[in-house]
């Protein structure tokens, strides 16, 4: 009996260890996957002013596109760009930005960047803020990502810093059609 049961044990030990290669197998040879994979938020200088978002997106085996992010524990998340226009630096909304395939997308100073207007107190005093990415390729793919929060740096000069809360901050007039 003791044979057998040694033998019960060792063929379910096998069939455990295939499927467990199996399931394995799908991810093999698959490539990077789409994945926020840092980032944080910095407030506002003062209460009334929005923070800023910061992050890196890696690509995944396909070209993909951010569209939205959102926070529960925020009144509004928007996508922004700064560019250069006739040597004046302005912030333009984003629809959406590109993330290409096995490459990165990068929400930076000085370039694109998240503003946050009122996160709640509870994800401030607990240091972070959860997020969710919205990507869309072939499964319009969600990522939570939970954006660590930084208070209002005391050195906001440099060629990157803008006065964010002077800003207009209306959506474009195309992105409810989007």
């Amino acid at each position: 009996m003791k044979s057998f049961a040694r033998r019960s044990f060792t063929l379910a030990a096998v069939a455990a260890a295939a499927l467990s290669l199996t399931a394995c197998k799908e991810n093999l040879g698959a490539g990077p996957q789409l994945n926020v994979v840092s980032g944080y938020i910095e407030m506002g200088a003062t209460p009334d002013r929005p923070a800023v978002g910061y992050f890196r997106v890696t690509g995944g085996p396909r070209d993909a596109q951010l569209v939205a992010v959102t926070a529960d524990l925020a009144q509004r998340v928007e996508m922004h760009e700064s560019v250069r226009e006739n040597g004046v630096v302005t912030m333009k909304p984003l629809v959406r930005a590109d993330v290409p395939a096995k490459g990165e997308l990068v929400f930076k100073q000085g370039g694109k960047h998240l503003m946050i207007w009122n996160i709640n107190g509870a994800a401030v005093r607990a240091g972070k803020l959860p997020m969710q990415f919205v990507f869309t390729n072939n499964n319009n793919e969600r990522i939570l990502f939970d954006l660590p929060i930084k208070q209002a740096s005391t050195a906001m000069g440099g060629e990157g810093a803008m006065d964010h809360g002077a800003m207009d901050h209306t959506p474009p007039a195309d992105a409810a059609k989007k």
